[in-house]
């Protein structure tokens, strides 16, 4: 094994991801198994999960258990917890990336309940999962926790304001989560720019939505995600907590 490989080594260690069926979640997941990682896949949809699992098991080797989980439902998360420890006895890295931006045609037609969504979902499952969690990585004596967020947390516009204003409340609570669990748990956000993921097919792409303004012209391939979630859940990032690690193709 190279010196790289044994840097970003994550041999015998357990991810979560939330939101690891789909999208950046998924290519995190496969990144991690590929490293050497067990994962379990959290999402909504308990069949698509499986669905990762099982892909996930025949390319890599590694074990993954799928766990049809509501991030936003606080209730919801002990039970997740509480399989993934039954299942091994540890997590390594916790990875919070479920998330969602829903669209509005007027401020004045955001409800109260899609609001609360927004918050519920970005916010506050990965307050309370990383609360769950990390506590019990304190007691382990290590551990990382990711925090996906956006660039529209800093750069916002009158399309997301909800859901930027989530992305900078989580921006906020992992400073606050790397003082809380310092120094044994590591705690870093991950911000991301614009991914052609799944969701990407309902942007409009037209006139400036192009991307040029970005220092890359473009957005994003999923796959590009992979090297910063590595760095971050690997001993390659052992000196690095309370961080936010831009990959967004520049922002102006």
């Amino acid at each position: 094994m190279g010196y790289a490989d044994r840097l970003f080594d994550l041999t015998g260690r357990v991810v979560l991801i939330t939101g690891g069926s789909r999208g950046l979640g998924r290519e995190m997941a496969f990144a991690a198994a590929h490293c050497g990682a067990d994962v379990v896949i959290a999402s909504r949809n308990l069949d698509n999960c499986e669905a990762t699992a099982k892909e996930i098991e025949a390319v890599t080797g590694r074990c993954a258990l799928p766990y049809g989980v509501h991030v936003g439902r606080w209730d919801q998360l002990d039970g997740l917890v509480d399989a993934t420890y039954q299942r091994f006895g540890k997590v390594d890295t916790l990875i919070n990336n479920a998330g969602m931006s829903p669209l509005y045609d007027k401020l004045s037609n955001v409800t109260e309940k899609l609001f609360d969504a927004v918050m519920n979902l970005n916010l506050k499952g990965p307050f309370r999962l990383s609360a769950l969690v990390g506590e019990r990585m304190v007691a382990a004596g290590s551990g990382s926790i990711i925090n996906v967020s956006s660039t529209g947390s800093l750069r916002p516009n009158g399309a997301i304001i909800p859901y930027a204003a989530a992305k900078a409340g989580l921006n906020a609570m992992t400073e606050g989560l790397a003082q809380a669990f310092g120094p044994t748990v590591r705690v870093n956000t991950l911000m991301a720019g614009p991914y052609l993921t799944d969701v990407s097919k309902a942007w409009d792409l037209s006139g400036d939505n192009n991307f040029s303004h970005l220092h890359l012209k473009r957005a994003g391939d999923p796959r590009e995600v992979v090297g910063a979630a590595l760095f971050l859940a690997s001993d390659a990032s052992s000196f690095t907590t309370g961080s936010i690690l831009r990959t967004d193709g520049g922002i102006p």
